[in-house]
């Protein structure tokens, strides 16, 4: 499985660590950066990961920021994403259950790597729903995006 990471500074120390998980338990990582501690702007890195889950390169994506709210927000921009800022396991485990979210948002300076980890491992491993309910408003939200999103 194929899963896009993405950073600006305030998020490298745990992207390092998210990548390094993920390689070590058989996912193939495609890093769209940064890889500087220097100041940058996180739109440029979170919208490359946004397009690549969004265009089907990549299943999964990961980006991380200071807080995880300003990448969120950009990769919330790109049609077809539902990106997901998540600071504990149980938000990670119910946005894949009743959201098929599959971008995930992680704060590098809210949240420490243990904890980054664990959100990740729970985010890909648990699996959408397929509940009616929660496909209706999947499907609404499509339909936002078809209106707002041209």
């Amino acid at each position: 499985m194929k899963i896009a990471i993405a950073c600006d500074h305030g998020g490298l120390a745990l992207k390092t660590a998210v990548t390094e998980w993920l390689s070590g338990n058989g996912y193939e990582v495609v890093d769209f950066g940064t890889n500087s501690s220097a100041s940058c702007d996180y739109p440029d890195f979170g919208v490359k990961a946004a397009e690549a889950v969004a265009s089907g390169e990549c299943t999964f994506g990961v980006v991380v920021c200071t807080t995880g709210i300003g990448i969120s927000i950009a990769a919330n921009k790109v049609k077809g994403v539902r990106c997901a800022l998540c600071s504990e396991p149980l938000s990670a485990k119910m946005t894949r259950l009743h959201n098929n979210a599959n971008m995930l948002a992680l704060g590098g300076g809210m949240i420490g790597v243990n904890m980054g980890l664990e959100i990740v491992q729970t985010f890909l491993q648990t699996p959408f729903s397929e509940e009616g309910k929660h496909i209706r408003r999947i499907d609404k939200i499509a339909e936002i995006e078809k209106k707002y999103m041209k």
